[in-house]
């Protein structure tokens, strides 16, 4: 495949220092890393001056509006958030926005101001597809699709795995039409009772492996065929609750970051990189 195909660490689930979490990345072969730039700006430009050395990518992510119920304190949220991180020029910004209960003219507000940001930064903004998010359900974006034809999505189709108490076989025309909007992914295998299976390597879970592979592949044939930015993923297998725990003493049942570097591997193979 001759366009760039990128590989991001996600933060998510580290317990160890910044410096080694990019000692680890860089070991495994990761090209960037994808977190949230939190902390005071002197501690963010510590952060990316490392990144910068050691010749990293960055994928910001914005999700701190999970938090917030009420419309304007999650816009204001929002805003904040994507405005400063806007400021460090990251290679994209991931966010989570909006809520499922919102009505549709307060998620469009909200997309709209998103957008607005993307275009006087020149920053790319894309929207993650997430349970309780404007996104929650394959059927409840496609009015916001309509409405906003060039909208930018990642695709983390575990949710609706988990919201659609499926592997989506009997919505493949709706997810076919959703995936000319996805410009970045989330390599998470969920499964009809959950957004992660406890090992995506386990023979159990080969089936809806397999699924998720089938719509990465859609992704990245339609990536390459319509665009000349390089392709993005992010393993984002996370830590407990969303890694299934043994009970009693909550230890997972698997390493969150191996999940990740065999996803990372296994992707690598199956697109024919080094």
């Amino acid at each position: 495949m001759p366009q760039e195909i990128l590989f991001f660490a996600p933060i998510w689930g580290n317990t160890s220092s910044f410096d080694t979490f990019i000692s680890n990345a860089l070991e495994v072969g990761f090209d960037g890393v994808e977190m949230a730039l939190l902390g005071t700006d002197s501690e963010i430009e510590c952060q990316l001056e490392l990144l910068e050395s050691k010749n990293l990518k960055l994928i910001a992510q914005q999700w701190l509006t999970a938090f917030d119920a009420d419309f304007e304190t999650h816009k204001k949220t929002m805003i904040k958030v994507l405005t400063e991180a806007c400021r460090y020029k990251p290679l994209k910004i991931n966010t989570q926005t909006g809520k499922d209960f919102y009505d549709f003219e307060q998620n469009v507000e909200l997309i709209e101001t998103a957008e607005d940001i993307a275009a006087k930064s020149g920053v790319e903004i894309v929207h993650e597809i997430h349970r309780s998010r404007f996104n929650a359900h394959p059927k409840l974006l496609l009015p916001y699709l309509a409405k906003f034809p060039t909208l930018k999505l990642t695709a983390d189709f575990s949710h609706w795995c988990c919201v659609c108490e499926s592997l989506l076989e009997d919505q493949s025309e709706m997810i076919n039409s959703i995936i000319p909007f996805i410009r970045h992914t989330h390599a998470r295998v969920g499964y009809s009772q959950g957004p992660q299976v406890n090992d995506f390597l386990a023979k159990e879970n080969e089936l809806a492996l397999l699924q998720h592979l089938s719509w990465w592949d859609k992704i990245v044939d339609n990536l390459i065929s319509e665009t000349s930015g390089p392709v993005t993923f992010t393993p984002e297998f996370g830590p407990a609750p969303y890694m299934p725990c043994l009970p009693h003493t909550l230890m997972p049942v698997v390493c969150q970051w191996q999940q990740n570097v065999e996803m990372m591997r296994l992707l690598k193979a199956r697109y024919q990189l080094n």
